[in-house]
């Protein structure tokens, strides 16, 4: 079932990519990551009363329960690994093409599984190895498609503002595979976002809003909800496949990492990117390395 729900998590977080790169166009991106974080913490507020203050949610999966102060810092540092990951990702894909961005992307559950299997002991099969190449050398093709774009992997920054982001992501996934072996979905995933709101408002005070007159106006757009919609909801599965006994953080990442599917057809569509044939070999590599992971799963 931890599979299926994987799947599922990936779909929607391409959805997620999509309005992410459609509010970040020409737009300031701290400002739009601080309303992503508060929106979603706002969606949890309702659930944080109903749990502390009334007896609605008890023995819900939607309860939330009260927790130490040794595991809100642990949630903390959940949140200062993911925000770090974020800004790095959120100015990456502001300047770059999503169909650059999202295989990039799609790479780092090798990181993810190298940790997995030096710290958590998992050991891939065969099937499991074959995806893991195929995923390894995607990312060696597109670095020759986005040289035909002037994009050089080893000289454009906002390359390796991806690839920092994809390395604190993959250590995020690592991080949580831990958190999820002590503490609950909710707890994770609640906590985590009501504090990524709080350091994204000084962040946001401190950093942009006084330089806002000379820097990239802020614009609202309405995608920037959607954006947290389809966060919270691909984050709950996520937590929720982790939480199963047997599930493995190795394969649940690089299974995520399929929602460069979604990106790959929004670029093409309604970015109109540029390419996309060389490209669309990138996402097939990837594409079958999903195909592995999941026949080495059943």
């Amino acid at each position: 079932m931890w599979v299926g729900l994987a799947f599922l998590s990936a779909f929607l977080l391409g959805c997620y990519d999509v309005n992410k790169k459609v509010s970040l166009n020409g737009n300031a991106v701290i400002p739009v990551l601080f309303f992503n974080t508060l929106i979603s913490s706002l969606i949890f507020v309702p659930v944080i009363f109903l749990s502390f203050y009334t007896r609605v949610l008890d023995g819900t999966m939607f309860y939330v329960p009260h927790v130490s102060f040794e595991a809100h810092l642990a949630v903390f540092i959940k949140a200062v690994i993911v925000l770090s990951s974020w800004l790095f990702g959120y100015f990456a894909v502001k300047h770059l093409p999503l169909t650059i961005t999202g295989p990039i992307k799609a790479t780092q559950p090798v990181i993810t599984l190298m940790g997995a299997l030096l710290i958590f002991g998992e050991r891939l099969n065969l099937y499991q190895w074959t995806g893991v190449l195929f995923s390894v050398a995607s990312f060696y093709l597109l670095s020759t498609s986005g040289k035909k774009e002037g994009i050089h992997f080893t000289r454009n920054k906002w390359i390796l503002f991806m690839i920092l982001s994809v390395i604190l992501g993959a250590i995020s996934g690592l991080y949580d595979k831990h958190l999820m072996k002590s503490l609950d979905v909710m707890t994770v995933q609640v906590w985590f976002n009501v504090y990524q709101c709080v350091i994204m408002f000084f962040v946001l005070m401190l950093l942009w809003y006084p330089r806002r007159r000379n820097a990239t106006p802020f614009v609202w757009h309405w995608n920037i909800v959607f954006i947290s919609v389809f966060l919270v909801m691909a984050d709950w599965i996520y937590f929720y496949a982790l939480s199963f006994p047997d599930s493995m953080i190795s394969i649940v990442s690089m299974i995520r990492r399929s929602n460069v599917l979604v990106t790959f057809v929004a670029g093409a569509i309604f970015f109109r990117e540029k390419n996309l044939k060389s490209k669309a070999l990138d996402l097939l590599l990837v594409l079958t390395g999903m195909i592995f992971l999941y026949i080495g799963t059943r």
